[in-house]
């Protein structure tokens, strides 16, 4: 399958013949292989024409955009060519219904927090004390379904993600990354720098694959379709981020791969150097190249093409040709 490429540096983006040239800032120019690119993930300053776009519109490739602090900017999202009129319609037409969106939301909160247990109870096997954690975390992924709302479900899963976050102070055990509490934009450890920056590759990573279907990222059911560009893309990235991303995050920290010097302080909080973000997202893309046995298909897939597997499942629910169930890991 195509990988997304990564911009860590400024520079100018532009075409020539029939490929992509980056020319850092230095003078030095990088051919871009945009045959077997997926998406353009830009992180410095990025000078562009319409030339490009128009050849990223043609080459079907999504460009997204971060700032100098590692948020989620926007993207420029080619002319939608798989989009299907009467799919947004269902789209629509299922967010409209309370009780459809209710128990796809739901879908996608159930297996979030069975992945997040199936991640704790792997560690727990292995030495890691989480016995109480993962009884505690039990009795509230109970509750779930007594829920009636989408407010009510989300409570629920703020209150299980945070008792989840604080055994990863167990599963790392290092003074360097300890969690101490959730926070964001900005983060004000490593811990949680790497966490900001781990969700928001697989924010992007499943809004390429989106592109790949005929579903429209702009309507999502957990999270609330409103003047945000996207929702649909971090309703399943929650499906996988305790494998994609939190696993990640404790390989990379206990192997050493990334450590304290990786990290700065800027204006109030953390944030990965380039040297970190670039071990990151080697790794990364990796873990969404490595194959796992998939029972329906009895073959191996990457966990990239899983991403796409659950998109095709979704709309197939949505369309009501079958119930969704989401991947659990």
């Amino acid at each position: 399958m195509k990988r997304m490429l990564y911009l860590f540096t400024s520079g100018k983006l532009f075409r020539m013949n029939n490929t992509l040239v980056f020319e850092k800032e230095d003078g030095k120019k990088v051919h871009l292989p945009v045959e077997q690119t997926d998406s353009i993930c830009a992180f410095g300053e990025l000078d562009l024409n319409k030339r490009v776009l128009e050849f990223l519109t043609q080459k079907r490739i999504p460009l997204h955009f971060f700032n100098r602090y590692d948020y989620y900017s926007g993207t420029y999202y080619p002319r939608e060519h798989l989009n299907s009129g009467f799919l947004i319609l269902q789209q629509a037409n299922f967010y409209n219904d309370p009780e459809k969106r209710l128990d796809l939301a739901k879908k996608f909160v159930s297996a979030s927090m069975t992945n997040m247990l199936n991640v704790l109870a792997y560690y727990n096997r292995r030495g890691k004390d989480l016995e109480n954690a993962i009884e505690s975390l039990n009795s509230l992924k109970d509750r779930l379904v007594e829920t009636a709302s989408i407010d009510e479900s989300m409570a629920i899963e703020g209150n299980f993600r945070d008792l989840y976050y604080k055994c990863f102070d167990a599963i790392i055990d290092n003074s360097s990354f300890e969690f101490v509490s959730r926070t964001r934009q900005p983060p004000l450890n490593r811990l949680n720098a790497l966490i900001s920056f781990g969700n928001t590759m697989l924010y992007t990573t499943v809004l390429g694959e989106i592109y790949r279907t005929h579903l429209d990222p702009r309507i999502g059911y957990l999270h609330t379709t409103n003047f945000r560009s996207f929702s649909l893309n971090l309703d399943v990235a929650e499906v996988f981020k305790p494998v994609l991303v939190d696993r990640l995050i404790f390989s990379l920290i206990n192997k050493k791969q990334i450590q304290a010097k990786h990290f700065a302080k800027h204006l109030e909080g953390i944030y990965m150097n380039d040297a970190g973000k670039e071990t990151f997202v080697k790794e990364y893309d990796e873990k969404l190249k490595t194959t796992i046995k998939h029972p329906g298909l009895k073959r191996n897939v990457s966990y990239r093409y899983l991403i796409r597997l659950e998109l095709y499942k979704i709309e197939k629910h949505i369309t009501g040709e079958k119930e969704y169930a989401p991947w659990k890991g």
